[in-house]
């Protein structure tokens, strides 16, 4: 055994760190997914963007800015999908929880505040990227108007839907899930017509993206741009979904925390 090279040792070491990682990959379904889940999001949406763009190559010059415009939104569900899925996900990594409802503080009181920082964290994020368009690219989104405010909260409440569902799946499976925060708003991605109409996508996948607020949002942001003409329809559409979304997603989260407290998880929430 003396007389064996260094460099076999290192090798068993290696050897055992790599079958260690694949031990733990194994036993994590979210990790596994997410090896294929980004790559085959990105060629979808973009396989979508350059099948339109062939058949519809003066489509963008129509309206100056739209695709900044388009970008610009989906940040909006983004980050306030973010502001409530990531502070949430920080207290459970500081096991705070525990401690926060020894506390008079109420599951509901949590809530709402993780609402109003997810609007302050989608404001600095989304404000800051929005205002240096304008001298990078001459393009302003402000010059919306109103119709930018309609769009803005539609996006911001879906995306505090989304979020709360995260919360409820951490709640309920523990950190395991912690990338659904990121993978959750990108799955719906290829059918929220961002960069393209709902009409460019297949036929059989139309119907699932109108029972999405983000389809009405956009068609809607298109709409305002090219047409110069703020579809109330859409409008109207997006925000019954969006009740109906924020209603299932409070409520999901509101019965995972109550589950979690009578099964005593609050405290190894972050383990």
């Amino acid at each position: 055994m003396m007389g064996l090279p260094k460099h076999v040792f290192s090798g068993q070491r290696i050897g055992a760190m790599v079958l260690r990682y694949l031990y733990l990959l194994r036993g994590s379904w979210p990790r596994i997914v997410e090896q294929a889940y980004w790559p085959t999001v990105q060629m979808v949406i973009w396989g979508l963007v350059t099948r339109f763009f062939v058949t519809n190559s003066s489509w963008v010059a129509e309206a100056a800015g739209v695709l900044i415009a388009a970008v610009l939104l989906w940040d909006v569900l983004f980050r306030a999908q973010l502001g409530v899925s990531v502070i949430f996900m920080e207290e459970l990594f500081a096991r705070h929880l525990g401690h926060l409802f020894a506390s008079p503080l109420r599951p509901y009181e949590l809530a709402l505040s993780l609402v109003l920082i997810s609007v302050v964290r989608t404001c600095i994020g989304v404000g800051t990227a929005a205002l240096l368009a304008i001298p990078l690219y001459h393009y302003s989104i402000f010059e919306m108007g109103l119709p930018l405010l309609a769009f803005f909260t539609n996006l911001l409440i879906f995306g505090w839907a989304i979020g709360f569902g995260i919360c409820a799946l951490l709640l309920r499976y523990g950190l395991g899930v912690e990338s659904l925060a990121w993978a959750s708003i990108f799955a719906i991605a290829p059918v929220s017509g961002i960069y393209y109409p709902i009409a460019a996508l297949p036929e059989w996948l139309q119907p699932v993206a109108w029972i999405l607020p983000t389809s009405y949002v956009f068609e809607g942001m298109r709409a305002v741009l090219f047409d110069r003409h703020f579809d109330t329809g859409m409008f109207l559409w997006a925000v019954a979904l969006n009740v109906i979304y924020l209603i299932a997603g409070a409520a999901v989260f509101l019965r995972a925390f109550e589950h979690a407290r009578e099964r005593g998880l609050l405290l190894q929430a972050g383990e």
